[in-house]
């Protein structure tokens, strides 16, 4: 018989019917308009989006892949380069560089923070790398200070990975503005999340975000005019009309998600067996997802879902282990702190609109499968 789901691991819902009435209005002016591609609230939403994260420029796109393929196409590097990231992440991170005839090279997680660490970084380093490219995981910002300082000293790029971490901030700035250019995804469960699939770029370089935007719409200079070949990824006026109204309340929402984390945070803290998420300062982290780790880690998801709450994995496979990139000829040990948190890692649920009751509940439910 199958459990019905108590305390789901997101609610998408709850966020639709509090602000119901504005998307709808939302969605009235875009039937008037029938401005439905390149719309007003296209451009309104990059210019908004570019001011919250502290750049000067935002291109909207389909996805966040896109966004992350589109700035690899527009840094026009050479086939065989290298760029350095991290294995620890969702496939999207790596699966844009072979088609591009770049390869990717991994370097294991800091085992506090579980983004790329400097350190693994360094020895790395060769005459073909071109780009570090740091993911933002579970919403907590990587080192940019010391990925910064490599490539720095060696002339390299850094392009951020933010689609875990709208909102997040490092020694004052946001995420999205620490690198040369940044890949944003906004599928509906992310801290900022449209009805469907959406992306961003992001920079401050005037040449880079227009060659970025000529990609995405075809390498188009007129409507018939392709200076270059590109593709069809943009934003449609639809997506960009919800993630303009969401974005007037994501601090707020990240502020909950924060207010729910220390929650968690104190109530389980005296879990022998159960490692928490460790955060480098009170901003730096908006909880995409709240992630703690256990040697019993199946067993405690199998607990919880019997109990109709519902967990996740992220991520179990580490990229250096997944079938589809075998060809890059790493194994099992190549980087044993990204192997041991994808073997223990959990990610309890955890979103904006949830109530102190439903963290208590969560929480009971963790104590009651350790003290059993």
């Amino acid at each position: 018989m199958s459990v019905k789901t108590a305390i789901p691991l997101v609610n998408l819902k709850r966020q639709v019917d509090a602000h119901r009435d504005e998307f709808l209005k939302d969605f009235a002016a875009l039937l008037e308009q029938t401005d439905f591609i390149g719309g007003k609230a296209v451009g309104e939403f990059e210019r908004a989006f570019a001011d919250y994260c502290g750049v000067s420029y935002c291109v909207g796109v389909g996805n966040g892949t896109d966004a992350l393929a589109l700035i690899f196409r527009a840094l026009e590097l050479q086939p065989g380069d290298e760029v350095i990231t991290t294995p620890m992440s969702f496939i999207a991170t790596a699966e844009i560089l072979a088609p591009l005839g770049l390869k990717a090279v991994f370097a294991d997680i800091d085992p506090k923070t579980y983004t790329l660490s400097p350190q693994t970084v360094e020895p790395l380093i060769t005459e073909k790398t071109r780009v570090l490219l740091p993911v933002h995981l579970y919403g907590q910002v990587a080192d940019m200070a010391g990925l910064k300082a490599l490539a720095e000293n060696h002339n390299l790029r850094v392009i951020e990975d933010c689609a875990q971490a709208h909102g997040a901030m490092f020694n004052g700035q946001k995420a999205g503005s620490l690198g040369f250019a940044s890949a944003f995804s906004f599928y509906p469960g992310k801290n900022l999340g449209a009805f469907g699939d959406a992306g961003g770029v992001v920079t401050s370089d005037e040449a880079f975000a227009q060659k970025v935007r000529m990609l995405a719409n075809h390498g188009r200079l007129s409507k018939y005019e392709h200076l270059i070949e590109g593709v069809n990824s943009r934003l449609d006026t639809f997506q960009a009309a919800v993630l303009l109204t969401k974005l007037k309340y994501l601090n707020e929402w990240n502020a909950l998600r924060q207010r729910w984390a220390g929650l968690y945070q104190q109530m389980l803290a005296d879990i022998p067996d159960l490692k928490l998420p460790h955060v480098t300062s009170p901003q730096a982290h908006v909880y995409h997802l709240y992630v703690v780790q256990t040697t019993r880690r199946d067993e405690l998801l199998a607990h919880l879902q019997a109990q109709g709450i519902a967990a996740g994995i992220h991520y179990p496979i580490p990229l250096h282990l997944q079938p589809a990139l075998n060809y890059l000829g790493y194994r099992k040990g190549d980087f044993p702190v990204a192997e041991q948190l994808a073997s223990r890692c959990l990610s309890l649920p955890l979103f904006p609109e949830m109530t102190e009751d439903e963290i208590r509940t969560v929480v009971e439910a963790v104590y009651s499968f350790f003290t059993a």
